[in-house]
Parts: C-alpha cells; structure tokens; sequence
C-alpha cells in the first residue's frame, strides 16, 4: 500500500494560500473523495489499477504533520518506500516540480516533522515550486494567497503532478524517479 502525504494547514483562512500545495494537488488528484478523520488527519483510502494507496492531509498544522505521518505508517506498516510526500519549495520556479528522497528538510517545517517522526529522510518528495519574494517575510510569503496568474499557473501543471502520483502508486519510487527526473 502507498501513502500519499499532502502537506498543508486546515481552515478556510489557509485555502489557496502557497503552503497549501500539497493540499491542492491531492484535492485535483480524488475530486469526489470522502475523507475520514482519523490518525490526526483527514483519510481516504482508494485503488488506482489495482493498486492500493492512502491519501492524508494531516490536521496537526504543518509543523507538526509527523505526527499524523507517524501514526499512519505505524498502523497500516507502510514501508519508507511507499511513502510520497507532496510540498511547496520555495526555491523552485513557480510549478516546477523536483523529485527528492534521502536530503535534509531544507529548512521546511513539515518536512523536518515528518523525518522526526519516522527518523528517516529517505521517503520521495514531490517538490513543486512557489518562488520566493525576497521583499515579503517567509512566513507571510508561503501563508499568503497565491494571486490568480499563480494559481492558473500551479493549476496548467497540475496533469503532470498527478501523472508523479498514479506513477508512483502503479509502479514506486525507483521508476517514478527514473521517469520524471529526466523531464
């Protein structure tokens, strides 16, 4: 089974706001899901060719989100290598993406829990970019609402965001990084 971490902060007040792009992508991905809540998170569970995957978008907030990861992994046992963890970068280009697995937290909050919590590094990263306002606070930059030209730009990436995911479920990590970091 994979898991699909979406990261990203619960309410409205967070909607369309750059730290939400986990959040986005996973939304785009199961339109018609019901979520669960459950493990301090909302939950869906689903099969995409036969194969079964858990989507969660943890409620902790994003600098606690390890703990909704931790939980989860421990309950279902999923492997490190079925995990999938979908996040802005601040240092990439507007919808860019990068796929990563065994780095650091790069100075990203929900990350740094997730790798406290499952005391590895090694789970894939889909990294997809928001820029950086080097005039605004970072804090402000990755809460504020991305204005209508990024959200159309976030939403004319978003086949090839959710092409990483079904890869990833159908086929893990090795092949998912042997496609998409060529593109």
């Amino acid at each position: 089974m994979k898991l699909i971490v979406a990261l990203g902060n619960v309410g409205k007040e967070y909607l369309n706001t750059r730290h939400n792009i986990g959040f986005m992508v996973v939304d785009s991905f199961e339109e018609n899901y019901t979520l669960e809540k459950k493990f301090q998170a909302y939950v869906y569970q689903g099969e995409y060719q036969n194969n079964k995957f858990i989507i969660i978008k943890p409620t902790t907030y994003m600098n606690l989100s390890g703990i909704a990861v931790g939980l989860v992994v421990n309950y279902y046992h999923i492997d490190i290598d079925d995990i999938l963890v979908i996040q802005d970068d601040l240092d990439l280009e507007l919808g860019k993406y990068k796929l990563k697995r065994n780095s650091s937290s790069g100075g990203h909050n929900g990350i740094k829990s997730i790798i406290e919590a499952l005391k590895s590094d090694a789970f894939l990263r889909l990294k997809i970019g928001i820029s950086k306002d080097k005039s605004q606070n970072v804090i402000d930059y990755v809460l504020g609402k991305m204005s209508k030209s990024e959200l159309e730009m976030i939403n004319q990436n978003m086949d090839i965001y959710q092409d990483i995911i079904k890869c990833f479920i159908q086929n893990g990590v090795l092949k998912t990084l042997e496609t998409f970091n060529k593109r």
